[in-house]
């Protein structure tokens, strides 16, 4: 931690007490749409098939921490895989 950040997170007993959650693991889930599809629909499903979805292309995702809505944002390319790069965060309701 550079001095900059010591000053302006002070030391303090919640943050010792939330310290030991740092590291815990968490499940993060990137939501492109959902679908409700029939049974018929589902198994007539092979490798070549489309399924069209109710986003359109651009728009957001959602992010998903331990299965609650936590952020949006958009899908981008890194080196040849996909990420997100978070567009706006989820106040606490």
């Amino acid at each position: 931690m550079t001095d900059n950040a010591a000053a302006e997170h002070p030391a303090s007993p919640m943050c010792d007490e939330a310290s030991a959650f740092l590291d815990v693991p968490m499940r993060v889930m990137i939501r492109l749409s959902e679908k409700k599809m029939k049974v018929r629909e589902i198994l007539n499903l092979k490798p070549s098939s489309i399924v069209e979805l109710p986003k359109s292309a651009g728009e957001n995702v959602d992010v998903l921490i331990n299965g609650r809505l936590a952020a949006y944002g958009e899908v981008i390319e890194l080196e040849g895989s996909a990420g997100i790069r978070l567009t706006s965060l989820i106040a606490e309701s």
